[in-house]
């Protein structure tokens, strides 16, 4: 369809700016946009140009997104990315064969809690509101799908890996609890969404160039 475009939305600026700037040059009022991605994360960011195509972004939320994650081992993070206060945890160095181990018991249908600085409505708030005020909220566990993931990089502390899920799968999640089962702690560092549904990263644009 058209009106639903890849955008390649660079490091900086929220998924809701780049729809401010979408509607100001397109001069098109009803624009949406298919998964969040968070201000330190890049890449494609699907969008709706108008009221005919808005209808069907939830098509593309409902498919399956691909993600290249790099993870920092040995410290946590109070937002489970590069934002938030970090916490040294320890010095253990897991192998390569310890990574690849654990891994593998993140792929399928796994529980998973979102992060505390997340848009997950608790009482009608989103969870980031409250975590700012410096509250501790305790968020259910939610089941999602990971179809895959795959080794790219490995060389302590820095861990790269390629993750392709369906919908609702918080890749910060994915790296704290892998941290937890390597029994050393870990946060996403660096994300970049290569692939949401049939929209690709090397077929978006640049939104300048709308």
């Amino acid at each position: 369809m058209k009106n639903i475009i890849a955008i390649n939305k660079p490091k900086g600026p929220t998924s809701f700016a780049i729809v401010a700037q979408v509607r100001r040059r397109t001069g098109v009022k009803k624009v949406g946009h298919a998964g969040t991605l968070d201000p330190l994360a890049s890449g494609v960011l699907v969008v709706a140009i108008g009221r005919e195509a808005t209808k069907k972004i939830s098509e593309v939320v409902a498919k399956e997104k691909e993600y290249v994650a790099d993870i920092k081992l040995g410290l946590t993070s109070s937002t489970d990315d590069e934002e938030g206060t970090k916490d040294i945890i320890n010095d253990r160095q897991p192998d390569q064969e310890e990574v690849l181990k654990a891994i593998k018991e993140f792929i399928g249908e796994i529980q998973q809690v979102p992060p505390q600085f997340s848009a997950i409505k608790i009482a009608g708030r989103p969870a980031y509101k409250t975590a700012r005020r410096g509250e501790k909220l305790e968020l259910a566990a939610r089941p999602v799908l990971i179809k895959n993931i795959e080794l790219l990089e490995y060389k302590y502390p820095d861990l790269k890996i390629r993750v392709v899920t369906g919908p609702g799968v918080y890749i910060r999640s994915l790296a704290r609890d892998l941290g937890q089962a390597l029994g050393c702690g870990a946060y996403m560092s660096g994300l970049v969404r290569t692939r949401a549904g049939e929209y690709r990263l090397e077929d978006a644009i640049a939104v300048d160039s709308l």
